[in-house]
């Protein structure tokens, strides 16, 4: 495991939360027996969470909340358990997060655009608490009606997902009036480039895109901070970062720097959050002083990897919406698909791209992500393949999300 820069955690806490974790779920005891010593306790990787998940499916009541995933690869939908104390805990640090990363702006109306989960569940309840005026959509509607939830209600501040501004950035127009202070997101990567480009459409500074990362089953974990241009972790959270074989993904390698985040909550109690292996993988995760305090800290959250995806762990759709949005025109949407063994990287833009920028896009792809570029030499993966969104291949691009959806993926992987 690879040491974070802060001091473990004292035994003290530690016997506590084995203590709590052993009472609340007892099926970790057959996972353990060296008792308190840190470095014995195993990573809780999906395979051993699998009486977690299967209990939880079916509880309900009783003072507990049951969120559920919006549906892995395979399409099963994880259930994941709250109880008061979990949730009246998420609701204070996010409301204080908020409050925090809200003090610039004299907001007084906020509209939540989300998909489903906790973030969308509760985030009424935590801009309430702020005393904003407060509305939500559901992000299934159609996109011209969540454009015209912005224009009647004139929020000051739109909490949403980067899928979901995608779409709503595409259909708008260059004329749209959005009227927001800033933009609070959750729930995808969303790399500096793009943050950059939405907030010149959005027509507000760069550093208002806030951008937030959580998770059903930890809660709020982290919140990208201006002033050092890092995501920092909350209270209450202690970070290590494993390699993928420690994770349980042999055969898998990492660029150097980058690492699988496994986290312990020490306020998180109806999930077992002790050395949790998220499956995200973050980039130069280390330890810094910030307002005189040392905090966890990383400088990018690239992509999720797991058993599910062939060559999809090799890709860090991060990086290739980077490269893109660094040298495509303004407003070009992106997907990436690994399609029969070949990687393409489709664009749609209104304005023609050249095939000067195609090639530095192909070539800035294989620099950000040396994997796939390793790949290409070994004969494992076609050359990437960039290309316009034309009338040859729109019906296409449409289909790999759906026409109507408006939470679209980024990586799509099909014909294996």
């Amino acid at each position: 495991m690879e040491a974070t820069g802060i001091a473990a955690p004292t035994d003290e806490s530690v016997s506590a939360k084995l203590e709590e974790v052993l009472a609340l779920h007892p099926w970790y005891r057959e996972l353990t027996t060296s008792g308190a010593d840190w470095s014995q306790l195993p990573l809780l990787t999906h395979d051993k969470l699998m009486p977690y998940y299967e209990r939880s499916a079916t509880m309900a009541g009783g003072g507990l909340y049951v969120y559920r995933t919006s549906g892995t690869s395979g399409g099963m939908r994880k259930a994941i358990v709250y109880d008061d104390a979990d949730e009246a805990a998420y609701l204070a640090a996010k409301t204080e997060l908020f409050t925090r990363l809200l003090q610039p702006y004299p907001a007084r109306r906020a509209l939540s655009d989300m998909g489903t989960g906790h973030a969308a569940a509760t985030a009424i309840a935590v801009f309430e608490q702020l005393g904003l005026l407060t509305a939500s959509i559901p992000f299934h509607e159609p996109v011209e009606r969540h454009l015209a939830a912005i224009a009647d209600f004139r929020p000051d501040v739109l909490y949403t997902m980067p899928s979901l501004l995608d779409s709503m950035l595409a259909a708008a127009g260059d004329s749209f009036d959005w009227g927001v202070m800033c933009v609070m997101l959750v729930g995808e990567a969303a790399p500096p480039a793009w943050r950059k480009q939405a907030a010149a459409r959005l027509g507000i500074g760069a550093d208002a895109v806030i951008d937030t990362y959580g998770s059903i089953e930890i809660g709020t974990i982290a919140y990208r901070d201006a002033a050092t241009d890092r995501y920092v972790l909350l209270d209450g959270l202690f970070a290590e970062g494993a390699t993928p074989a420690e994770a349980g993904l042999p055969g898998m390698e990492l660029p150097e720097g980058e690492s699988v985040l496994v986290l312990t909550s020490f306020v998180r109690r109806q999930f077992p959050a002790l050395r949790f292996v998220t499956y995200d993988v973050v980039r130069d995760l280390r330890a810094m002083t910030i307002d005189g305090r040392e905090r966890m800290t990383f400088a990018a959250l690239v992509k999720r990897i797991g058993p599910e995806l062939k060559h999809g762990e090799k890709i860090s759709v991060y990086d290739i919406e980077h490269v893109v949005h660094t040298f495509a025109p303004p407003g070009t949407e992106v997907r990436v698909a690994v399609e029969h063994n070949r990687m393409r990287v489709y664009l749609l833009s209104e304005t023609t791209i050249d095939e000067e920028t195609i090639v530095r896009i192909q070539d800035g792809a294989c620099d950000a992500i040396p994997a796939i570029g390793d790949m290409i030499r070994a004969g494992l993966l076609a050359s990437i393949d960039v290309r316009q969104v034309d009338a040859d291949n729109e019906a296409h691009y449409r289909g790999l999300a759906g026409t109507a959806a408006v939470k679209r993926k980024k990586l799509y992987v099909t014909g294996q």
